[in-house]
């Protein structure tokens, strides 16, 4: 195994420790943990990506695994969100039900033998989903050492959620599009 795909699914064994980091409050500075964790995961699939390209060790498992483990990490994080009240669970269900699309046609493709990469959308719906949870994960670790919640932050992360989902929508789109044939 290359080392782009051990980044792949090192991202993977990093999220048990993320959602226990978000839930467990207890535990100090648990939100910064999870911050710190959630960047970890997220940076290593810049550099799985940028290695793999560099080096030639361009996998189909890696252009399969590789936005499976984008997605458990970004679903975890929201899952956890909704269970916290961080977010609106609508934003979530959307966000969801594209990812069930996607993984869904790519396991069509594959049937066929055919691996769908992933396209510039659903990379910048990706890039727009990890700032959005970090920054969420930020304010709230700011609003824990404040007195009193401010409202502004709880908005903040919607404006970003709201951004993360027309992402997901215009991507989910592309991706029919370009891949109706899978589907017929």
């Amino acid at each position: 195994m290359n080392l782009p795909n051990k980044l792949t699914i090192f991202r993977m064994v990093l999220v048990p420790f993320f959602v226990a980091a978000v839930l467990w409050e207890s535990l100090p500075h648990h939100y910064l943990i999870a911050f710190l964790i959630f960047a970890a995961a997220s940076y290593t699939d810049h550099l799985d990506g940028k290695i793999a390209r560099r080096d030639n060790l361009i996998t189909n498992f890696g252009k399969f695994m590789d936005p499976l483990a984008d997605k458990i990490l970004v679903i975890s994080a929201l899952v956890c969100f909704v269970s916290l009240d961080l977010t609106n669970v609508w934003f979530v269900v959307i966000i969801i039900a594209r990812e069930f699309m996607v993984t869904s046609i790519r396991l069509l493709a594959a049937e066929r033998g055919l691996v769908i990469a992933a396209n510039i959308w659903g990379k910048a719906k990706t890039v727009s989903q990890i700032i959005a949870i970090l920054v969420i994960l930020l304010l709230q670790y700011i609003q824990d050492f404040l007195a009193s919640p401010v409202p502004a932050f709880y908005w903040i992360g919607e404006l970003l959620m709201l951004i993360c989902t027309i992402f997901t929508i215009l991507s989910g789109l592309v991706y029919l599009r370009q891949n109706r044939s899978v589907l017929s």
